[in-house]
Order: C-alpha cells, then structure tokens, then sequence
C-alpha cells in the first residue's frame, strides 16, 4: 500500500507568493515543458517535490497519474519514501535536483543548478525547473487547503497559523488577476537562475 501521509511543509503566504509568481511568470514555458517530456519523467519530477513539501493531496492525484503513465508501484512507493538510488542515471540528477529546490524552498545552491544543465543541456533543464515550479506552487496551496479543512475538524496543526492558512488558500482569488495583470503589460519576468551556457 502505498503511503500518503507526509509532514507538511505550509512555509508562509509570503513563499507561496513567491511560488505562484514564478509559475504565472513561467506558465507558457510550463506548458511547453509539458508537451515536451516524457510523461512518467514528469511524474517523478512531480513526487519527488510532493515528497519534500508534504501534500497529501498532490501525492495522491500524482499517484493516480503515474500508475496510468506505468510505472510500478515499487517506484511510487519509493520515490514517496524521498529515495532515487534506484532511478536510472539519466533521470536521477533531475530527482535530486527537484527535491533540493524544494528543501531549500526554490533556492538551489549554484552548483545544483549548474549540474542539472550540464546533465540535460539548456533546453530540457529549463522544461525540468518549470515542471518543479508548477509543483511547489500547486504542493503548497494543497497544503493550506488541508491544513485549513482540519483545523475546522478540530484537528489544528500546533505549527501552524490561521491566518496563514487562510491566506494561503483563498489568496490566489487575489494574487491571481494582479500577477495576471502584470504579465499582461510585461512586468513580470520569469525567474532565472544563474548557469554558465553551454557548459
């Protein structure tokens, strides 16, 4: 059976912000990276952040994908357990590199980043940094909304706001059109990290 109950990593609105305002800044380059790699590549991108940030309900709709996509439930499981030893080398510096990005909350150190793009070249670890971006913003919003839904339960989490929870799930309704609006007049650039080309 495999396992979906994870610590939760709820941050603050103020990281989530940060979160969504990569991905809105990204979204069209998300959408090509979508198109672009291989599904159950994706898939192991997608559990591997998931592991990281604790959300109970992107682990079980990434599940759900990756069984579809074919991969076995030995590989789920262990990708959920936050190993990839047993990946193969083409795809494990992307494993790596997508639960370091979500420990260090979108921060990667230089040397991660310089490796990832050295191993996939520009175009691909482009597509792979944009997969993760989408993630960590759909991961966190999961999290308030299931921190929020227990805290009315009656089951609060003693490490947990509120008003961060509160503020974290309904201020997309907000964050959304205003962060629309800015990438609609071109102020809103897409995050870069620093990399030496074609290393």
């Amino acid at each position: 059976m495999i396992n979906h109950n994870f610590e939760k990593r709820l941050t603050s609105t103020k990281v989530f912000y940060s979160y969504l305002r990569d991905f809105i800044a990204n979204f069209k380059a998300v959408k090509t990276a979508k198109s672009r790699l291989d599904e159950q590549f994706q898939n192991k991108i997608l559990l591997a952040v998931t592991q990281v940030n604790g959300c109970r309900y992107c682990s079980y709709l990434h599940t759900k994908h990756a069984l579809e996509s074919g991969m076995s439930e030995e590989e789920i499981k262990g990708l959920l357990a936050g190993e990839v030893g047993d990946i193969n080398d083409d795809e494990s510096v992307a494993l790596i590199f997508a639960q370091h990005y979500a420990e260090t909350q979108a921060k990667p150190d230089a040397d991660s980043v310089q490796r990832l793009y050295d191993t996939y070249g520009e175009e691909k670890a482009d597509d792979i940094i944009s997969i993760i971006q989408a993630i960590m913003m759909g991961n966190i919003h999961g999290i308030s909304i299931d921190l929020l839904l227990s805290r009315l339960r009656g089951k609060r989490d003693p490490e947990s706001s509120f008003w961060t929870e509160f503020s974290t799930a309904f201020g997309v309704l907000l964050f959304v059109p205003y962060l629309g609006i800015k990438k609609l007049f071109g102020l809103l650039d897409p995050k870069e990290l620093h990399h030496t080309q074609g290393a």
